[in-house]
C-alpha cells in the first residue's frame, strides 16, 4: 500500500493561489492513478482532480477546471495541485488519494490509499 502525506495548505484571500503537495512512499507508482479530493464542513468528500502516473493524463471536476492544475514529479515521487483564482467555496480539507489502476476514477470509495488531509481556507 502506498503512503501519502499532504502539505501546503493554509489561509489565503479570495483570488489568491496555493500549491498543495503529496509525498508518496512504499510503491512504484507507474500503474497508479493519483487524485485530489476535498471535504467541506457538513458535506461529502468530493473529487477535485486526477492524474495517471504513467503518461500524465489529467482530469478535473467541472468546478475547478481552468483554475486548478494537477501534476506529478517522477524524480521526487510527489503529486501537486496548483490552485489559482481561489474562491471561498474552495475552503475544505484536501486529501491526496491513490488507486492501483490507470482509470478516470472520481469516486472516493474506489481509491485504495488516503493521506491525512491538509486544510485550505479561502477568505472573502
Amino acid at each position: 500500500q502506498v503512503q501519502l502525506v499532504e502539505s501546503g495548505g493554509g489561509l489565503v484571500q479570495a483570488g489568491g493561489s496555493l500549491r498543495l503537495s503529496c509525498a508518496t512512499s512504499g510503491r512504484t507508482l507507474s500503474s497508479y492513478t493519483m487524485g485530489w479530493f476535498r471535504q467541506a464542513p457538513g458535506k461529502e468528500r468530493e473529487f477535485v482532480a486526477g492524474i495517471w502516473w504513467s503518461g500524465g493524463s489529467t482530469f478535473y471536476a467541472d468546478s475547478v477546471k481552468g483554475r486548478f492544475t494537477i501534476s506529478r514529479d517522477n524524480a521526487k515521487n510527489t503529486v501537486s495541485l496548483q490552485m489559482n483564482s481561489l474562491k471561498p467555496e474552495d475552503t475544505a480539507v484536501y486529501y491526496c488519494a491513490a488507486r492501483r489502476a490507470l482509470v478516470r476514477v472520481t469516486t472516493t470509495s474506489l481509491m485504495d490509499s488516503w493521506g491525512q488531509g491538509t486544510q485550505v481556507t479561502v477568505s472573502s
